[in-house]
């Protein structure tokens, strides 16, 4: 039997948390990002808010209570992928600081990589690009608590990467991701 040389690549597993606004571009950043490491031979997934939203937090609502128990069981589900070995890309809103620090303090513990993107992209370009039309609902009063509008997001203070989406390109801001997993040994 002969090994392959991806057989032989070993990978680091890491946490890359995307917070930002909804519509600032986490989750296509995270897919473009998926596929550049998977093309390099890395173990990744892509832990889409809305599908952990559907398939493992169903029945939570948007309580901050509720956002807070959702991004705790997504942080929990990445530190375990991370610390076997795959890349955890994560492009949740997590609006509030301290769940995403709890999170944070999680994978220290465990050893596991963590770094916290900041799609920082600013919520008059979030609104035009309204990717799930919630900007547009929010507007004609069919929808309250949406983040960044009429319910809170606490930017991170100091996040590992800040990216404005809104200046450069989806493979852009994916590059930049990368030159930071890259620069971390992670990549």
């Amino acid at each position: 039997m002969t090994i392959t040389e991806k057989e032989l690549h070993v990978t680091t597993g890491a946490t890359v948390w995307l917070t930002g606004l909804p519509s600032a571009g986490k989750t296509t950043i995270a897919y473009e990002l998926a596929g550049r490491l998977r093309e390099e031979g890395h173990l990744v997934e892509v832990l889409d808010g809305d599908e952990i939203r559907e398939f493992i937090s169903a029945g939570l609502g948007f309580s901050r209570e509720d956002r807070h128990t959702n991004v705790q069981r997504i942080g929990f589900l990445a530190e375990l992928l991370a610390r076997n070995g795959v890349k955890a890309l994560v492009p949740v809103i997590a609006p509030y600081a301290d769940s995403r620090d709890a999170v944070r303090g999680r994978h220290q513990e465990s050893g596991a990589a963590y770094l916290e993107i900041h799609v920082a992209t600013p919520v008059e370009v979030c609104s035009v690009r309204d990717v799930k039309g919630l900007y547009a609902k929010q507007a004609a009063g069919e929808l309250t608590g949406l983040t960044g509008v009429d319910d809170p997001y606490e930017e991170p203070d100091s996040p590992d990467l800040r990216i404005e989406s809104q200046d450069q390109t989806v493979q852009e801001s994916a590059a930049a991701v990368h030159a930071l997993l890259t620069e971390r040994g992670l990549a």
